[in-house]
């Protein structure tokens, strides 16, 4: 990864794991807890893409498993916000814009849903069988309604920063460079012709024209 997308990674991760733990889970709601931190690894690697979604989720879950009061395996929170991360990257738009909200709340929905299930079955895997003792319906209905109030303040923010931050002067010159380089491919694939080949042989047609031009005029000052 880049070094601008490491530091506003690691900012915004720790800004959300801060506020998670000290605002958020004191509040004691009903069911779950709202996940900012899955929110931020959303929306960054909406950006950034499944690999860049796959580190940042990698990470932000290792720092969320080592942070007090974590009560789990560490590696636990991590396995999950990076399989989340990478699959949430898959979903990327082409141009890091989004044409409308559908999209990022289906994704918003399915990762709360995802991430409590994959939690859980980790969980039961290394024999933490506390999501049935609570109830796992009331925990996903719960994770995913807290999840898709909260996204609407945090995703667009987060995303318009991480787009901000990947603005490169010199990436833009080159884009546009290679934009025409396509758009002239588009043409010369559509015409069957070649513009430098036309634009060489208008240059040659004009050369022959001026040469025989000054033969005609040498001709009839002789004469």
């Amino acid at each position: 990864m880049r070094v601008n997308r490491i530091l506003l990674s690691t900012a915004l991760v720790v800004v959300a794991l801060v506020v998670q733990v000290s605002v958020l889970a004191r509040l004691h709601l009903p069911g779950a807890v709202p996940d900012l931190l899955l929110l931020t690894v959303l929306a960054l690697a909406m950006v950034y893409g499944h690999v860049g979604g796959a580190l940042v989720g990698f990470g932000a879950g290792l720092l969320a498993d080592l942070a007090p009061p974590a009560d789990h395996a560490a590696g636990r929170y991590a396995l999950v916000l990076c399989v989340i991360g990478y699959a949430a990257g898959l979903v990327k738009p082409e141009n890091g814009r989004l044409k409308s909200a559908t999209g990022p709340m289906l994704v918003v929905v399915g990762a709360a849903v995802g991430s409590t299930l994959l939690y859980a079955g980790v969980g039961a895997l290394v024999g933490d069988t506390a999501a049935r003792h609570v109830g796992l319906p009331g925990l996903l209905f719960s994770a995913a309604l807290y999840d898709l109030l909260l996204a609407p303040f945090v995703v667009p923010a987060v995303m318009a920063l991480a787009r901000r931050a990947e603005n490169d002067p010199l990436a833009e010159t080159t884009s546009a460079a290679k934009a025409t380089d396509i758009s002239s491919g588009w043409l010369a694939s559509g015409t069957g012709l070649r513009i430098g080949g036309q634009r060489g042989g208008l240059r040659t047609k004009a050369a022959r024209s001026r040469t025989a031009r000054a033969g005609r005029i040498k001709g009839v000052k002789r004469l």
